[in-house]
């Protein structure tokens, strides 16, 4: 039986905001498989919050540093930290995207310029940002996390510029992929179903949202945040050595339904 061992494998996860965030439940599986974590938050609040459930949790070794990706001064001082304490990194996962509230509220079509730069920055440019940091600290081969959603691909009411923030970012997935595969370090995108965290309580009619997926997804029901983190476990390990520049959908099997 082949188990996932990370042990000695040092692991970026960025931005770890609350306990329900999907990126706290891959933190969570990293740590059991044995991955020495560094979690990055945006602010003095998440940091407190994360640090408290890392204190619960009992465990050892993690390093925290704040991260504003909007801020390529903090990018820097991010990775001049990570440089300084670790001097490499074996995997990186990216859980970053916001979007201004009136963008995500009405109508697409009456998207303000400033708020689509905004989603698109910290959405989806915001990955790459952070992979011209990771991808030195890569230098014997890694892999690269992003979490996308299917409205990428199709409309999702009430999800407005997060669709092309996330149709951008599953761009940038592909993109990476090809250029840094000569240097054996891999990018993926997993693209969840509805998961009640508290990003997803901003998007309008997420309740109903959930009951739909829930009725027609194949397996008949809502996946859960540690499948999630399973699949994250799975794309960062060597069990996905053979995957790069793919968005695997972790879904129920919602995405293969039509009519």
């Amino acid at each position: 039986m082949y188990s996932i061992d990370l042990s000695g494998k040092i692991v970026l996860i960025a931005n770890v905001a609350n306990k329900r965030s999907i990126a706290w439940a891959i933190a969570q599986r990293l740590q059991e498989a044995g991955a020495r974590l560094a979690l990055s938050h945006l602010n003095e609040r998440e940091e407190e919050a994360v640090r408290a459930l890392v204190r619960e949790s009992g465990w050892a070794g993690v390093h925290h540093v704040r991260c504003d990706a909007s801020d390529d001064a903090s990018v820097e001082a991010l990775f001049k930290a990570l440089t300084e304490t670790f001097g490499r990194l074996d995997a990186f996962v990216h859980a970053m995207a916001f979007a201004p509230r009136e963008a995500l509220a009405g109508s697409f079509l009456d998207t303000p310029r400033e708020a689509f730069r905004i989603a698109l920055d910290v959405s989806a440019y915001s990955f790459t940002r952070l992979m011209q940091g990771v991808a030195p600290l890569m230098a014997g081969g890694g892999s690269a996390l992003t979490l996308t959603y299917m409205a990428s691909e199709k409309v999702i009411h009430g999800y407005n510029v997060m669709g092309s923030a996330k149709a951008a970012l599953e761009h940038a997935v592909r993109q990476l992929a090809a250029e840094l595969g000569e240097k054996n370090v891999r990018v993926n995108a997993i693209s969840a179903g509805p998961l009640n965290t508290l990003a997803a309580r901003g998007v309008h009619g997420f309740i109903d949202m959930l009951q739909h997926h829930r009725e027609h997804a194949p397996l008949r029901r809502n996946i859960t945040h540690d499948e999630v983190a399973k699949a994250a476990l799975f794309l960062l390990s060597d069990l996905g050595s053979g995957v790069t520049g793919e968005t695997l959908h972790v879904d129920a099997g919602y995405n293969i339904m039509g009519m």
